[in-house]
This record gives structure tokens, C-alpha cells and sequence, in this order.
């Protein structure tokens, strides 16, 4: 489903990001992180080309938003997979953003990405 393509996953949830890092592979997509922090997801931005993420609002240090804004003001799908929705300030900029609420399988968000992947 996902061919190759990278997939960025914050997450700083440890059984939440191998649960989905596994059905990112499942789906024949290549796994960037798991990122358990702000800090290392920007550095993961720097090193590779990611054809899609999926973000965990709130990491270990700090918020999402500036892994979000690098990546949206890319045009790289991104879906939030969050129990306390973004931030506001992402909501206002990013009406349009996709929110998937925890608790939800991973195979669900992962076949998601690929849908968004492919239009």
C-alpha cells in the first residue's frame, strides 16, 4: 500500500510507535523514527525524504507544532494521532488537518496515510 515511501512517526509512546513503525513496514512503507521527541524529529527532517508522517501531538519535550508546520508547509500529509486533539493555533492555521483519535489501530492511520499518499 504505501511502496516504498517514508514514513516520519513521532511518537513518544514506546508500544504506540512499534505498534505503528511494524504496520508502517506491513504495508511495504520504510519507517523514519520512531521520534519520542520534538528534538529528534527535526534532525530526522534534516537527514531524509519523508513522503508522509504521522504525529503524536505531544512528545516528551515539548508540542508538535514546528515538526508540523515544516511538514504542511511542504504539502506532506500528515495525520495527528492524538487523544487531546492539536493545538489551537495549528487548528486555526491547519483547518483542514486530519485528526485520528486515540485509542485507534494502527492499520487503521497506516491505511489512511496511504490513501492520503495516493490522491
Amino acid at each position: 500500500m504505501l511502496e516504498g515511501a517514508s514514513i516520519l512517526i513521532c511518537e513518544d509512546e514506546p508500544f504506540i510507535a512499534l505498534d505503528l513503525a511494524l504496520s508502517v513496514e506491513e504495508a511495504d512503507g520504510i519507517v523514519l523514527g520512531p521520534a519520542a521527541s520534538v528534538r529528534e524529529a527535526l534532525k530526522l527532517l534534516e537527514e531524509g525524504k519523508i513522503a508522509g508522517a504521522i504525529l503524536d501531538v505531544n512528545l516528551s519535550d515539548r508540542d508538535i507544532t514546528p515538526v508540523a508546520v515544516w511538514l504542511l508547509e511542504r504539502n506532506i500529509p500528515v495525520i495527528f494521532q492524538t487523544a487531546a486533539g492539536i493545538p489551537a493555533d495549528l487548528r486555526e492555521r491547519y483547518p483542514d488537518a486530519r485528526v485520528m483519535t486515540k485509542p485507534i489501530l494502527p492499520g487503521v492511520v497506516v491505511h489512511r496515510m496511504g490513501k492520503l499518499l495516493e490522491s
